[in-house]
């Protein structure tokens, strides 16, 4: 499986690195396209947060139409935009493909692929909600960064977690999580 992770400008990227250590853990990825927005490194340093590093991943320029990412036919099976801002979710529910990660975002739209987009934003505007639904109609996934509690997580990194868990089953592989089983 080639799986597609975009990081935006968006808080949270504690959220893109716990997603890239659990496919980095599964034995069905073979390789991670890894983008950066163009203020997304900021955050990332500005967080604290370190990217994992692999061979499994390959970085490409945000501002490179031209890579394998922008075409179906490098066939690509999924695309993670971890943690999405309300902007590149914007530009993506329009059709509006200037960097190559609203491109990469366009082909999965385009083929039929998966396309999760973890959203980190509150409140969100009307304008936002309607964007969610735009591309809810058009084959994507909203998965808003909201951790649950359930499992009583006592660190952010087990809170946040529960979000990444979310997107890992919604990718199809299997990973060892937490089961609600509704007890007390």
């Amino acid at each position: 499986m080639k799986v597609i992770v975009a990081i935006t400008g968006a808080s949270g990227s504690i959220y893109a690195r716990l997603t890239i250590e659990a496919l980095l853990r599964a034995p069905e990825v073979e390789q991670i396209a890894l983008l950066y927005s163009d203020t997304a490194r900021e955050v990332v340093a500005f967080e604290g947060v370190q990217i994992p590093q692999s061979e499994k991943i390959v970085i490409y320029d945000n501002h490179d139409l031209f890579a394998p990412v922008a075409s179906g036919s490098a066939s690509y099976e999924a695309m993670v935009v971890v943690p999405s801002s309300v902007g590149t979710l914007g530009r993506i529910a329009h059709g509006l493909s200037q960097t190559l990660i609203e491109r990469a975002a366009d082909v999965m739209l385009k083929e039929r692929r998966r396309l999760l987009l973890v959203v980190r934003e509150a409140p969100y505007s009307l304008i936002h909600l309607r964007n969610m639904t735009s591309l809810t109609e058009a084959g994507g996934v909203i998965i808003p960064a909201s951790p649950s509690f359930y499992s009583h997580p006592s660190t952010i990194e087990e809170a946040c977690l529960t979000v990444v868990e979310r997107i890992i089953a919604q990718l199809g592989i299997q990973q060892p999580h937490y089961v609600w089983r509704g007890e007390k």
